[in-house]
């Protein structure tokens, strides 16, 4: 694998991929789809991001492949599209806390299964950064 430092094109790529994640609602809704499954009713009433700008906000998760929808009759239930977007948002989880720990940076990077199997601590913008 190509370091980032030695391809631009690589460094353009991660840029993008970042741009994705660097949205405080989009974070918002991955960060609750790391607990499995959800219909856009369940993602509105635990983010509060409310409509259009949750619509808006979960096309472009669509279009960026970081999502996955399957649609039940009427509602249309999202999903982290694979492991390596849930990995990427459990690290952040654990990295943008006040005070990082870095053996917990490494067991959410490790970790495999759901943040559902793990306690949250923390209420609000703080609980949302410490699930881990």
């Amino acid at each position: 694998m190509t370091a980032i430092f030695e391809s631009r094109d690589r460094a353009d790529a991660a840029t993008e991929k970042l741009k994705i994640y660097a949205q405080p609602q989009r974070l918002m809704i991955l960060s609750y789809l790391l607990r499995g499954e959800r219909s856009v009713s369940d993602i509105d009433m635990a983010t509060g991001i409310g409509q259009p700008a949750l619509s808006q906000q979960l096309a472009a998760l669509r279009q960026a492949d970081v999502v996955k929808t399957r649609r039940e009759g009427k509602q249309i239930c999202y999903d982290l599209a694979d492991e390596s977007v849930r990995l990427c948002v459990r690290t952040m989880e654990a990295l943008l806390t006040d005070q990082p720990d870095p053996k917990r940076v490494m067991k959410a990077a490790t970790f495999l299964g759901t943040a559902a199997e793990r306690p949250i601590t923390g209420t609000g913008a703080a609980g949302f950064a410490k699930i881990l």
